[in-house]
């Protein structure tokens, strides 16, 4: 048990600083940030997602998408990355592999395209006819 503490307490220690150090900026960001309470204030910003109550997140879900996207694309370049540092060893089998590989992101990549989840649009902004009552 003492020779394990011995080892972990730089872990041990950038975690408690790494504690520390978020609870300081939560603090100052709390005791220097803006407080207005403007017209603008519960307006939608960006998405045109209207907040609900006190909710203060007001960014649409395609940004999210975007997100993912993203670290899909990135886990398989890592993925990528590995079969280039190995590529002596795997051969001509490797490199179709590979090919195979790239080919399906492509595809994949072309199904997100054509069906416009990566076209930015306003897709979340109520329009003022569709609220009216019938």
């Amino acid at each position: 048990m003492g020779q394990a503490l011995v080892e972990l307490w730089p872990i041990l220690l950038y975690f408690c600083f790494t504690i520390l150090l978020l609870i300081g900026v939560m603090l100052v960001s709390s005791v220097l940030g803006p407080r207005t309470a403007g017209h603008s204030t519960d307006l939608p910003y960006e998405s045109g997602i209207l907040s609900l109550g006190s909710a203060r997140i007001k960014f649409g879900s395609h940004f999210f998408l975007y997100a993912i996207f993203f670290v899909i694309f990135d886990l398989e370049t890592l993925f990528l990355f590995a079969w280039a540092i190995s590529v002596e060893q795997v051969g001509v089998a490797g490199f179709i592999e590979a090919l195979v590989f790239i080919l399906i992101l492509l595809v994949g990549l072309l199904y997100l395209w054509r069906i416009g989840a990566l076209s930015v649009v306003n897709r979340h902004i109520v329009s003022h006819s569709s609220t009216r009552k019938k």
